[in-house]
């Protein structure tokens, strides 16, 4: 990580450069250590340089010019995300900075960070990629900035970008510069993106494994700025194109300059998962650090067993990075790294989680191979399970048995989420889950309890979160234990309104759900739900679909999932009225909010305390001071009785 490094391990100077936005931890929950591990067991020097100062390019020179290339991240999230809250307002702690410090990178720095590259490193090729960089990489909406930007290849003037999960697209450009090849020849590969010169021509197609030669022209960059039809007509044409098996390579006009997308590169096999799982990290933060990374804190005794997602939610940017395929790791493998956490000294007995973006998908894929290989269907169970899928519980189920059973494992939690419409048909699973593997409280993701907008998020209807819930309930009390559900919702979504959040705040009342933590809709870059956001269309449809854009209407949205809060009673309030559902403010036991604003320290809007007493003025409750009517406010309420 410094020239210091580079000298002591007798180095005259590091064969690839990696410049990331997020502190160095050396563990394979983290892009940076998983890519750096890999290219060192191919026998490449790896230099890291985290958070450099990008103020100016000292800090790249000090490292000195890399033998083959730079290759830049923005870290394990898109910067924008990392950095901003729903709202836009500037989140107070970097959960990958050490000790959560914030303010150690740039926003956007992929394009920062490869501009530092060439200015340091005069004819160094630039590889650029991670999640900022792959969900980029055509022309896209920034939520941040409220218009389209070009590809991440545009602003970023990198080389070559790598979509996806790098490994095996990092270590093919490494190897095949070092064996002298130039990086035109690299644009023969899976899994990147480039900007062709002004004179070049579009090379002739041959890529491993694809079904055919042809090439979609999307919309052009001037297109999709002015014309919502043709950005929701390119982001449904790249939905389609992201099975590796039949994907075509993509194009798209950018100016006088033709960005050029090959397909994904082809998921791995379980032999090269447990390979990369397996190289020697020390699962800690770098020693510089005075204080760790809080991802590290949240994740440092976990076990991954797979990637990927066939759900295909529309909010969700996992499937275009991480792949639809579901890549999961041998059983001795992952084991064997469960063994190895338990002997560690500072573990204390617990493993905190068994998993990936779902803990249930392990192992499960198409019962068809021939037919996954032509499938272009965006999600294997929505609206409904494919019957084709394999949805078979019991490779998890015995992997979670084992690893119970390894010395010095006391506990080992579930917390990575499950797929509850795959859960609630496996009676084994669920009982096993809620006598082993929950401790207390189970998260799980709804997201709403509105058919209309569950359908625009292709999520399972309501119902299904009800049987998942009744049967949860009842697998516990069969363990003699006590335990709760803890769901996620989301206000905002696009196709959510008022209605349909007053919806789900009865929902929440009638079975007794507060849910302290909200999640406000935020448009991640070429997300199908982003497109609906700034286009006001389903690309899919290319159905109108309204949606909650100003702050107001957003705030109205977060108010009603939490109305029980004092803070929110006058917003709640208003939107019941002017929804025409006075019959929920009151006194009654369906009523959402008292008739009443409540009183200071009250906590739930009631007017009353915790324990139901009436509380006195002095008394503060949690949530703060309760809610003061100003003089305008007893105003209007005066004019509204009369």
């Amino acid at each position: 990580m410094s020239r210091a490094d580079i000298e002591a391990r007798g180095w005259d100077r590091a064969d690839i450069i990696f410049v990331s936005g997020d502190a160095y931890v050396d563990h394979p929950s983290f892009a940076m250590a998983i890519l750096g591990r890999w290219l060192e067991e191919h026998g490449f020097r790896v230099a890291l340089l985290c958070q450099p100062d990008w103020q100016s390019a000292d800090a790249w020179r000090e490292l000195g010019a890399p033998r083959l290339f730079c290759a830049v991240s923005a870290g394990n999230m898109d910067s924008m995300i990392n950095h901003y809250t729903a709202n836009k307002k500037r989140r107070n702690a970097d959960a990958y900075s050490p000790g959560g410090e914030i303010g150690l990178r740039p926003d956007r720095p992929t394009a920062v960070y490869a501009q530092r590259c060439r200015e340091a490193f005069k004819g160094v090729p630039v590889i650029s990629g991670g999640v900022e960089a792959s969900l980029r990489r055509i022309a896209h909406y920034d939520y941040w900035s409220d218009r389209v930007w070009p590809s991440n290849l545009v602003t970023s003037k990198a080389d070559l970008l790598g979509y996806g999960m790098g490994e095996s697209i990092l270590l093919e450009i490494a190897q095949r510069l070092d064996r002298g090849e130039d990086l035109a020849s690299l644009r023969s590969m899976r899994g990147v993106a480039y900007l062709l010169g002004k004179n070049e021509t579009l090379p002739e197609m041959g890529f491993e494994g694809a079904l055919g030669d042809e090439t979609i022209e999307l919309p052009s960059l001037a297109e999709v700025k002015d014309d919502p039809r043709a950005f929701a007509n390119m982001t449904r044409q790249l939905h389609h194109e992201t099975n590796p098996s039949n994907a075509r390579r993509l194009t798209q006009l950018h100016g006088d300059r033709l960005l050029v997308v090959n397909p994904p590169a082809l998921p791995l096999d379980e032999k090269m998962m447990d390979r990369i799982h397996e190289l020697p990290y020390t699962r800690d933060p770098h020693p510089d650090y005075e204080a760790p990374p809080p991802a590290w804190e949240t994740i440092k005794d976990s076990v991954q067993i797979m990637r990927g997602c066939f759900g295909g939610c529309t909010f969700c940017s996992i499937t275009m990075h991480q792949g639809r395929e579901i890549q999961s790791r041998s059983p001795d493998s992952i084991l064997n790294e469960v063994k190895a956490l338990a002997k560690r000294p500072d573990f204390k007995g617990s493993i905190s989680d068994l998993g990936g973006p779902t803990a249930n998908m392990y192992r499960m894929r198409c019962s068809k191979p021939e037919v996954e290989r032509v499938c272009r269907r965006l999600s294997c169970v929505h609206p409904k399970v494919c019957k084709l899928l394999g949805t078979d519980h019991a490779p998890t189920l015995d992997l979670m048995r084992r690893a119970r059973e390894v010395p010095g494992v006391k506990r080992v939690h579930i917390a990575s989420g499950i797929r509850m419409d795959l859960a609630a048909n496996e009676p084994e699973y669920l009982e096993e889950l809620a006598a082993h593997h929950v401790g207390g409280h189970l998260k799980v993701a709804p997201e709403h309890v509105s058919e209309r907008v569950l359908q625009m998020m292709k999520k399972p209807g309501r119902k299904g979160f009800e049987i998942f819930a009744e049967r949860f309930e009842r697998a516990s009390k069969r363990a003699g234990k006590e335990q709760y559900l803890v769901p996620y919702f989301i206000a905002s979504h696009p196709g959510s309104g008022v209605e349909d959040m007053i919806e789900l705040a009865i929902f929440l009342k009638e079975r007794g759900y507060r849910p302290r933590q909200v999640q406000d809709f935020i448009p991640a870059p070429m997300d199908l739900a982003t497109c609906m956001y700034w286009t006001g269309f389903d690309p899919l449809t290319m159905k109108k679909v309204d949606t909650a854009k100003r702050l107001k209407d957003r705030n109205v949205q977060r108010a009603l999932l939490q109305f029980f809060a004092p803070d929110n009673w006058a917003t709640v309030r208003a939107a019941l009225r002017q929804a025409g559902r006075e019959d929920l403010i009151g006194e009654g036991p369906d009523c959402l909010i008292s008739a009443r604003p409540p009183r200071r320290g009250s906590r739930d809007g009631s007017g009353k305390g915790p324990s139901g007493e009436r509380r006195g003025p002095g008394d503060r409750g949690p949530t703060g001071g309760g809610y003061r009517r100003t003089s305008r406010e007893r105003g209007k309420d005066r004019a509204d009785e009369s």
